[in-house]
């Protein structure tokens, strides 16, 4: 049954979230990141190949351990977005968004009316008909997000057009798709990439829509926590893994005698 979106309240009371993409296409790997203390888990399906059972799994997972399950579509595509939202999810993450006419798409797949044209139906998120369908819809309109990423330069350029839609509630930055498109691939640091970042920032911030920071390097998340940003977007659970792994097995290779290893 379609839950309350404790990511969306925290937001709308100012509070510090913090999330993770998962790569890593498992139901006990989201339910462990509820019980470590994420607020929200951005579930890859634009990168990551996961079946339908699977997926309504790891958000029944997220369910489980308190966390807010989004996932991230491969693009504006509502039969995916349809489907996402029937398993449970409690928002899409949309891809590559370069136009006000984009985002009218999301906000459109993802909403009832009068807020939008989503398809109808009474699944696991209406308790199988446990909630009346007027109730269900209304309920649904206010708890799902629609989250919009922001990778390319037209986006860039036409974030305040983007941003001017009604029901977008959060917008999440690429720097590494809009390296490429500035021209300098994988430099996400260069001043080109994060001018861009920026003017998103500066959008959100007029219009009133949250923005999500992807902190990369020291200093960044004290950065934009001083901007007012209170949304952070901390890596992946692949890299997490590997380098928790990684750091396990060098870390016990140090305690031997050298002869030994």
């Amino acid at each position: 049954m379609l839950q309350t979106n404790r990511l969306k309240a925290a937001l709308g009371e100012g509070k510090t979230v913090f999330g993770l993409l998962n790569s890593v296409p498992s139901p006990l790997l989201v339910e462990m990141l509820g019980y470590a203390g994420y607020d929200f888990v951005i579930i890859d399906m634009e990168h990551v190949c996961i079946n339908p059972e699977t997926l309504e799994n790891m958000v029944r997972a997220a369910e489980c351990a308190g966390i807010t399950p989004l996932v991230r579509v491969p693009g504006v595509m509502p039969e995916v977005i349809l489907r996402v939202l029937d398993s449970g999810a409690q928002g899409v993450v949309v891809p590559h968004v370069r136009s006000r006419a984009e985002a009218e798409q999301a906000v459109q797949a993802s909403r009832y009316h009068p807020c939008g044209a989503r398809g109808i139906s009474g699944g696991r998120t209406t308790g199988f008909g446990t909630i009346d369908l007027p109730t269900y819809f209304a309920r649904a309109n206010a708890e799902l997000m629609v989250v919009l990423m922001i990778e390319d330069r037209e986006g860039v350029e036409a974030i305040d057009e983007i941003l001017s839609v009604p029901g977008v509630n959060l917008v999440l930055e690429g720097a590494i798709d809009l390296s490429q498109s500035y021209g300098v691939p994988a430099q996400v640091q260069h001043p080109r990439v994060q001018a861009a970042i920026q003017r998103v920032a500066d959008g959100c911030r007029r219009s009133g829509v949250p923005f999500c920071a992807i902190p990369r390097h020291p200093g960044q998340l004290e950065h934009w926590a001083a901007r007012g940003v209170h949304a952070f977007l901390l890596g992946d659970d692949r890299g997490v893994a590997f380098r928790a792994l990684k750091a396990h097995v060098a870390g016990l290779r140090q305690t031997l005698p050298t002869s030994v290893t």
